[in-house]
């Protein structure tokens, strides 16, 4: 490991707030930092062996506290913890070892830091171990495709249209009056919208990350379930392997933070200036990114979210339906509380004799392309389809 990676490792210093009430953490965590001071300074430091047991048992010991209960329960301090502990184990596994099994070893705990952890405040740190683990690994699998361009299709959309607006114009047509609205030739000027259908490129910026996918083409059915699996697995098994029977499972990258845990795909796109309207004039509103790609077919059912959602397809085309807050009575919320926000309905084929409520609900259709966002108000119902493979992007804002 060379000495400007090992530079941006956190001294004692710049961990000693964070670690005011955690004694087991505040005592490992400074013997670590002691030891890669000696490092630095003279090339050598002693009880090598024992920081580097006590590391890994920091390790454990926050990833227990981290699944004991709701993950949103968790304390930042404890997630924090967690992911200072994680870079300091990669350094000890560095100092053993820096062949290519060793680096595949110490991304999947860099991937692990990230997933659970809170990386925030190391950002730098993050991303110069993401680059230096990454580099050399060779990859000797056949090319992937690139996806063929979906052709712009002329239909029918049951919302407004704007074409491109102007952050005025969208804020008196769309936020202030709450209006879904198709915003047409929106994000062409990102760098994603010519790179990304090239698999090969996602596959050399993000094929060693391990992400949370989802299998099965819906996540209110019985069969649905997640998996953590590399990137380039994905890839393979969703854009490029076939059973001998033509069939697959599908699985889908969905709701994912792809954009904080690899900063190089963040770079390929830009938050769009309507995402900073809120009802404070002094607060900028806080975005969250979300990654959603996958084959054709997945499907996110019936569901709204609490906040302003602006829905981006960077490729492939995706069928839309949607419904307004006020028809919340009539479109069968599940009762369980992790399904609240969901209904129960399939929104392609309604079944009115199971359903029968549904005959007073106004469903609004459209077909997301290319180039285009789908502005979605607070609380709005919508049912997702892609149509083909498909990359899209989410900011949802307060």
């Amino acid at each position: 490991m060379d000495g400007p990676l090992l530079e941006l490792f956190p001294r004692y210093a710049d961990l000693e707030d964070l670690l005011q009430n955690e004694l087991e953490a505040r005592y490992i965590l400074k013997k670590a930092t002691e030891h890669l001071e000696g490092i630095k300074s003279n090339g050598k430091a002693s009880e090598e062996e024992e920081i580097r047991y006590l590391v890994c048992a920091l390790v454990d010991r926050n990833w227990e506290r981290i699944h004991t209960g709701h993950f949103s329960s968790v304390p930042v301090t404890t997630r924090k913890i967690y992911a200072i502990a994680c870079f300091f184990k990669i350094f000890f596994l560095l100092l053993e070892s820096t062949d290519p099994r060793q680096k595949e070893k110490c991304s999947g705990i860099l991937d692990e830091a990230q997933l659970l952890g809170c990386t925030d405040d190391w950002n730098d740190l993050k991303a110069a171990l993401m680059e230096y683990l990454d580099k050399g690994q060779v990859e000797t699998s056949e090319p992937l495709p690139i996806l063929a361009a979906v052709k712009r299709v002329t239909c029918s959309c049951d919302i407004p249209q704007l074409d491109a607006p102007g952050i005025n114009e969208f804020q008196t047509k769309c936020f202030q009056p709450q209006q879904p609205t198709l915003l047409l030739n929106t994000i062409r000027h990102w760098p994603a919208m010519d790179k990304w259908r090239d698999l090969n490129y996602l596959l050399q910026v993000a094929g060693n990350r391990t992400v949370p996918i989802e299998i099965g083409s819906n996540y209110a059915s019985d069969e649905w379930s997640q998996q953590l699996v590399k990137i380039r697995d994905f890839l393979r098994r969703q854009f490029v392997d076939q059973s001998g029977d033509g069939h697959r499972e599908i699985e889908y990258l969905a709701q994912h933070e792809l954009f904080a845990q690899i900063p190089a795909l963040k770079a390929d796109i830009c938050v769009p200036d309507y995402c900073t309207l809120s009802g404070s004039q002094e607060t900028p509103a806080a975005v969250d990114i979300k990654a959603w790609l996958g084959p054709a077919g997945t499907i996110s059912p019936m569901h709204y979210d609490p906040k302003h959602n602006l829905l981006c397809q960077v490729f492939g085309s995706k069928q839309i339906i949607l419904a307004a807050p006020e028809d919340t009575p009539n479109l069968y919320p599940h009762e369980s509380e992790f399904l609240g926000n969901t209904s129960q309905i399939d929104a392609a084929e309604l079944d009115l004799k199971t359903f029968p409520l549904l005959q007073k609900v106004r469903f609004y259709k459209l077909l997301l392309q290319p180039g285009d966002c789908l502005y979605m108000p607070p609380k709005w119902w919508h049912y997702v389809r892609a149509e083909t493979p498909s990359f899209s992007v989410s900011f949802w804002w307060e």
